[in-house]
């Protein structure tokens, strides 16, 4: 089920608009306090956001700004404004739709699902999930529960084959094959730095339980 965020400061039409999209499938969210949007729609870690510009506190377009700075999330711009230099700045800030109210629902509809299976469709390539862990391997980060970390090429290659056996052990030695295939030298004592790396960044995204050692075995991601 995707999850779309609804920023919006009318609650007449915030709340129409997350009664539309529930009842049409979506896990819709339609946050209040608008004093810490842009951190707590990233930490919905939503699949798109409905954006209306004229919010309190901060505008969209610097919403839109701030929340590209962090995450490729689709955004839809949803606004009264209609004029072509609005579109214009929102499309220069990052957003991927610009539609002017009053809107047709169905509409609407057609967008959010048209730009979802386009970015859904080119995510299923590059990204591959686990236990709400995201691997992006297209720009070499991961994802875990709104919180981003750049990962090393090393990095990338270990989580990438533990991912490809999740659920299963993987020795050291089959580890280092993989490495060694992919044309990356990684020694013993090197395999052991970059693995104890790569749990440090996913502890400190808050992914607590990441890879174990299984003593005698290898490693395994649970």
């Amino acid at each position: 089920m995707s999850k779309i965020v609804i920023i919006e400061d009318t609650e007449t039409i915030r709340e129409e608009l997350k009664t539309f999209l529930i009842t049409y499938g979506f896990d819709a969210v339609a946050p209040t306090n608008f004093e810490n949007i842009i951190q707590e729609t990233l930490n919905e870690a939503p699949d798109l956001i409905l954006l209306d510009i004229n919010l309190p506190i901060f505008d969209g377009y610097y919403i839109c700004r701030e929340i590209r700075k962090q995450s490729d999330v689709p955004i839809i711009v949803v606004t009264s404004r209609d004029n072509e230099m609005d579109e214009l700045m929102s499309m220069n800030l990052g957003a991927d739709d610009f539609v002017t109210k009053p809107y047709n629902t169905q509409i609407l509809l057609a967008r959010i699902e048209t730009i979802l299976r386009r970015v859904q469709g080119s995510s299923m390539r590059d990204t591959v999930v686990y236990n709400d862990l995201k691997l992006n391997l297209s720009n070499g980060s991961v994802t875990y529960k709104g919180e981003k970390a750049e990962l090393t090429k090393n990095e990338i290659k270990i989580l990438s084959c533990l991912y490809k056996n999740k659920g299963k052990i993987v020795s050291r030695d089959d580890l280092m094959d993989f490495m060694w295939n992919a044309d990356v030298f990684v020694d013993d004592n090197n395999l052991s730095v970059n693995v104890t790396r790569l749990r440090k960044k996913l502890e400190a995204l808050g992914m607590e339980k990441n890879i174990e050692t299984r003593r005698g075995l290898g490693y395994i991601l649970p």
